[in-house]
Parts: C-alpha cells; structure tokens; sequence
C-alpha cells in the first residue's frame, strides 16, 4: 500500500499534474493513488522526486497496517 493520495493532498497537489508530469493517464495515476495498482520502483521514486519527500515517506508500513 502506499501514502500517494495522503501526501498529494498534503501539499496541494493535484492528480492531473503528477500525471503530466509522469506522462501518465490521470487513471493510472488515479489507480496508485487508490491502492489499486501499485506503482514500479522506478515511478515510485519519480513521484517522490516530483513531490520533493523520500520514497519511504510515499509507503506505508506493514505493521502500521497490522494495528488497524
């Protein structure tokens, strides 16, 4: 699972860019930001990138999944 959603709406951020910026479809971007695809390595670290935080801050932990 990942914090895309949470960190775009953090900072203002819409969909529609990090699309653009990506040279994604707002759908596929839209998918990683519902947790229903997850985004590769690669993308992951370019939207950390394009969100100026780390990618471990874009991911959620495991055991702050099993606590909920």
């Amino acid at each position: 699972m990942n914090r895309i959603k949470e960190v775009l709406e953090d900072k203002g951020i819409k969909q529609t860019w990090l699309a653009e910026k990506l040279g994604k479809s707002f759908n596929m971007v839209n998918s990683y930001a519902q947790n229903r695809r997850q985004p590769t390595l690669e993308v992951l670290f370019k939207i950390a990138e394009l969100l100026q935080v780390e990618a471990k801050d874009l991911l959620v932990n495991n055991n702050e999944i099993e606590k909920q």
